[in-house]
């Protein structure tokens, strides 16, 4: 086959370190979101949606062919850190977890996914980031440890 085709599409999670909502005022989160979708398109992840609340990231994008998750997710998590210590001097405490989650999405079910990311702010009103991310873990058959799932 003389060409390589890839349609991976990942549901990427990561919150603010210890969940502080330093992403609170509306205005600076809607900036967060945009400024984290231009990064994924410059990574060659290209973003379907992006969105959260005040201490979380929800983004479904499309990954390119070379890209690894890692890389991606490390990259977007650095620039966007500085971009907004710069953006905000009061926040330069800032910083995202180390860890994420990555769930892949299959094309069936690409709607459901933007829909639930699109709808953050009216989910959490309902139920908790770590309840909301032990449930992503469980439905994707991830186990884990507790204890090292949280800082």
């Amino acid at each position: 086959m003389p060409q390589s085709f890839s349609a991976v599409f990942i549901h990427l999670v990561f919150s603010t370190k210890n969940r502080v909502p330093y992403l609170r005022d509306k205005s600076l989160c809607e900036e967060m979101h945009a400024y984290l979708g231009g990064v994924s398109k410059t990574l060659d992840a290209q973003p379907l949606i992006v969105g959260g609340t005040e201490d979380h990231i929800h983004t479904l994008c499309r990954l390119g062919r070379e890209v690894s998750i890692a890389g991606w997710v490390k990259e977007l998590k650095r620039v966007s850190s500085l971009w907004i210590k710069d953006r905000e001097p009061a926040l330069r405490d800032f910083s995202w977890q180390a860890g994420y989650g990555a769930f892949s999405v299959s094309a069936s079910n690409m709607d459901a996914v933007r829909a639930y990311i699109a709808g953050q702010a009216e989910h959490h009103q309902k139920q908790s980031f770590q309840d909301e991310y032990r449930l992503l873990l469980r439905k994707h058959g991830i186990e884990r440890d507790e204890h090292y799932v949280w800082e």
